[in-house]
């Protein structure tokens, strides 16, 4: 692994250096934070950074935030100071690690850093069935489209391709296309010079170029202005990208994967994605089924959650009840696997017995609860004369009441852009409809 090292650390950078090279790692230095952030900046591939204590850590941390910067940020000092202590981790360090370091320690924070976060956890036979067909095609240097609802994992399922294709040991790249406006996402991808535009202050490497040898995932792909959509069809065809201010063009080795919660047919017949753009990502197709079409999957999801949360808040392991697993298993699950983690999440700090019960299983929707009394008809039923705008207006409305105004996870239920909400709600409130405040 790849770790910078910023700031004196009291004198002690040559011990944790070769504590950190004893465990496998790799290091660079930087002595103030300018320097990390300029290092970070042209594209090098570091996974963990150690700064001083004494350093401004909650200004660095900010730059990377703003910058979007993803990296995982450990705090060093004197083990006698530990109001710096506090104070780092406030800033937003994952960590804080006294000198002179114990070498048990830093090995504990190098594995943690390099360990696979997103782990694949599943059980049933059609999770297996994509499982086996990612792992065929992840060798090749084919782009990967992986479509399916909001919250399935499909950054998970990308990141599996990755870890089994030849790139394996070279860096794995997201950008979520929906999540960063457009005026920034030309910059977020292909860079740019010193002075390219105000605020240009330092040449920034974008993310084709970071991931030059690696793995670029496109998350949400169907969230791109039409205008990038052909920057980047030339950046897949070429093979090389072009810097916001740059005078020549610089080749990059990347491979795709693209993933969408949208139909791409639909939005090449309505205009709003290129044709030619989606054969070039479209070359190999997986699909993720919602979690309700993968039952066998929720249970132990579940429990893998319930180890993970308690763990993250220092609780008792507990088992689930039988009650609380059948709840589970009779939710349809809107938001999907991402709607069962923050369940989970939740079960785990209010469950106050010796075991999870089923009243510390809290669903966000409960019309979403399977009712097998019902029969398919009244389950569909709308009123006659209900116009698909109409229900299209109560649904996103009802969701929003369901997440107590939360716009993003309403998002998330729904399966669609924050951006296209916001002007759901918008064109809602302008129609006199009243619309839950965030």
């Amino acid at each position: 692994m790849e770790l910078l090292i910023v700031g004196t650390l009291d004198g002690q950078i040559g011990a944790a250096s070769k504590i950190a090279i004893a465990q496998g790692g790799h290091v660079s230095l930087a002595d103030k934070e300018e320097t990390a952030l300029e290092i970070l900046r042209a594209g090098k591939s570091v996974e963990l950074v150690m700064i001083d204590v004494k350093l401004d850590v909650h200004k660095f941390i900010s730059a990377l935030e703003n910058e979007r910067i993803n990296v995982l940020v450990v705090a060093c000092g004197v083990a006698n100071d530990p109001s710096l202590a506090v104070k780092a981790i406030k800033a937003g360090a994952k960590e804080y690690i006294p000198l002179p370091p114990d070498p048990e320690l830093i090995g504990a924070v190098l594995a943690a850093a390099t360990r696979e976060n997103h782990a694949l956890i599943y059980a049933d036979k059609k999770t297996e069935a994509i499982l086996k067909m990612a792992k065929q095609i992840a060798p090749s240097e084919a782009s990967v489209l992986l479509t399916g609802a909001s919250g399935t994992g499909k950054e998970i399922f990308s990141r599996f391709i990755h870890d089994n294709s030849k790139r394996a040991n070279k860096k794995f790249v997201a950008v979520n296309c929906a999540a960063i406006p457009e005026t920034l996402l030309e910059s977020e991808l292909f860079g740019y010079e010193k002075g390219a535009f105000t605020g240009a202050v330092s040449r920034r490497i974008g993310k084709f170029e970071e991931a030059s040898d690696g793995t670029l995932l496109l998350d949400e792909i169907s969230e791109m202005d039409i205008r990038i959509q052909a920057k980047l069809l030339r950046a897949i065809q070429e093979k090389e990208i072009d810097r916001i201010g740059g005078k020549a063009p610089i080749k990059v080795n990347t491979r795709i994967i693209a993933t969408s919660n949208r139909n791409l047919d639909e939005a090449v017949k309505n205009g709003t994605f290129r044709q030619d753009l989606y054969y070039r990502l479209n070359v190999v197709n997986i699909n993720i089924p919602s979690l309700k079409d993968r039952p066998d999957d929720i249970v132990v999801l579940a429990k893998h959650f319930v180890k993970k949360y308690s763990e993250l808040n220092d609780l008792p392991m507990k088992a689930m009840s039988k009650a609380a697993e059948d709840k589970l298993m009779n939710y349809l699950w809107p938001g999907n696997v991402r709607e069962l983690e923050n369940t989970i999440h939740r079960a785990v700090l209010l469950s106050a017995g010796e075991e999870i019960e089923e009243t510390a299983v809290i669903l966000d929707d409960a019309d979403s609860v399977i009712n097998k009394t019902e029969t398919p008809a009244a389950a569909g039923a709308v009123p006659v004369g209900t116009t698909v705008a109409g229900m299209e207006r109560t649904l996103i409305i009802d969701t929003l009441k369901h997440t107590m105004g939360n716009r993003t996870i309403a998002a998330q239920i729904l399966g669609i852009s924050i951006r296209t909400l916001r002007n759901k709600l918008k064109q809602y409130e302008a129609e006199g409809f009243n619309v839950v405040s965030e």
